[in-house]
């Protein structure tokens, strides 16, 4: 098994997962392995190039201000985010940059302006999310560090060919290895155990207690809540200069005030409320909920909070639901892919809206395969999605996207509860989600020169 729910369920800072936690990732893995060589101090200057989709869209995913907070030791799990932008403006004003590493410091002279190259245009081979650091040192000698963003904040170092560097580890021996659907269904059915319970085991392999797990899961369910709360008060416009109004704190208002008795529907309002507003924090660079992606991250909040609405509600149905949820995003993340830049949104919302499915119908008291057949449905209806944010910004249409994600998620969930088959396994549709990914022209896959950007710019 390659990831653990650790790894899928991540706290950072929006607005994307690939675009700023990936990228802040990488320029802290940056400054550490100077700092580990004792080489930090040595720097007098730094290039940094942002080709494919980060130099397309870069500038409205607020890569360059992550790029920098990493570079100074930021993290996404505890940076201020409202600190990205203050840091950036100290930055462009002293045309200093610090390199920090824990105790290791160093200042150098640059210029975001001339220093951050967006190189749109330019695509390497292994994957369109990659970053270049250009680096000089005292005594005149340059070393070239690159890294792909391959999605959901994970990075992969190049290992100077072109190549990523392949893991050196020995894997983690876990007692339920799994990277397929129907590997996980054959552990489940050979163990005479639900999902949550094998997952817990593997996590429990890892090194941490059941204990640790299970708070590890309630703390970032308490982010997630935190988060759809804050989205919930918050009003105004969001960044970018597109003008898009948040609606969160209206739409809750309107909410309250209205007579839902005679609609049956009324509920799933409340889940569109909940998916919008943490996608409008996202959109302001708020702290989220990786789940899997940034783009994505209203979706399994906005489901579990759905959950919790039912009877008998408790902290034992959130780790359940996010057991399960982890397990079909390890699929993901093993198998196929969550980075819009590489298969276009059906790899974000389609797989939030396939992990959201799982969880439910797993608290919902599905058998192991109704699990699997609700991620299936909830993937197989996003396929083909394209990611064409307007202005590579992720609000127009990602906030919307991830309401219509969230419902989809438990109309597949409820769906999969009547029946025990599917005609299509997850599996295959893992596999067709990646051949249409390849299919599907780059302008389509989070470039913003495609789709609804364009037709909005044509406007």
């Amino acid at each position: 098994m390659g990831a653990s729910v650790f790894d899928i369920f991540k706290v950072g800072i929006g607005p994307s997962s690939s675009h700023t936690v990936g990228p802040m990732r990488a320029a802290n893995h940056l400054v550490n392995a100077l700092a580990a060589e004792d080489k930090l101090a040595q720097v007098e200057h730094l290039r940094i190039e942002l080709f494919g989709s980060l130099g397309a869209t870069g500038r409205g995913h607020g890569t360059d201000r992550a790029i920098m907070a990493g570079l100074a030791g930021e993290t996404p799990e505890c940076a201020d985010p409202s600190s990205l932008f203050t840091h950036a403006g100290q930055v462009a004003a002293t045309q200093s940059l610090r390199l920090t590493s824990g105790d290791a410091d160093t200042a150098i002279v640059f210029s975001p302006e001339c220093d951050i190259i967006f190189a749109p245009f330019k695509r390497l081979a292994y994957h369109p999310n990659a970053l270049t650091f250009t680096l000089t040192f005292a005594d005149g000698s340059t070393r070239q560090a690159t890294y792909y963003s391959v999605g959901g904040g994970f990075i992969v170092p190049d290992d100077g060919t072109g190549e990523p560097v392949r893991a050196t580890l020995p894997p983690v021996d876990v007692p339920y290895p799994f990277a397929s659907g129907a590997e996980l269904v054959q552990h489940c059915v050979r163990a005479n155990s639900p999902i949550p319970e094998l997952v817990l085991a593997n996590e429990i392999a890892r090194g941490r207690t059941g204990v640790e797990v299970q708070a590890g899961l309630l703390n970032l369910w308490q982010v997630m809540t935190d988060c759809i709360d804050l989205g919930c008060r918050t009003e105004g416009t969001l960044p970018g200069g597109l003008g898009v109004q948040r609606r969160a704190k209206a739409h809750l208002a309107a909410l309250v005030q209205q007579e839902t008795n005679d609609d049956p529907l009324a509920g799933l309002d409340w889940v569109s409320l909940w998916a919008l507003a943490v996608n409008e924090q996202n959109a302001a660079g708020g702290r989220i909920v990786t789940a899997p992606t940034n783009g994505a991250a209203g979706i399994i909040p906005a489901v579990l909070r759905y959950a919790m609405t039912r009877p008998r509600a408790s902290d034992a149905m959130v780790v359940e639901f996010l057991l399960a949820a982890g397990a079909i995003g390890a699929i993901f993340q093993a198998t196929a892919s969550i980075s819009g830049a590489e298969v276009g949104c059906q790899g974000e919302v389609g797989a939030a809206a396939s992990m959201a499915a799982a969880g439910l119908c797993q608290v919902m008291g599905g058998t192991v395969q109704q699990v699997v057949n609700a991620a299936e449905i909830g993937l197989e209806h996003h396929l083909g999605l394209t990611c064409d944010p307007i202005g590579g910004l992720v609000q127009v249409p990602c906030i919307e996207r991830n309401a219509v994600g969230a419902t989809t998620a438990i109309t597949a969930a409820r769906m999969a509860l009547r029946r025990e088959t599917q005609m299509v396994s997850l599996d295959k549709v893992l596999e067709t989600m990646m051949a249409t990914g390849a299919d599907m022209t780059h302008k389509y896959k989070e470039t913003a020169l495609g789709g609804l950007a364009l037709s909005f710019a044509a406007c």
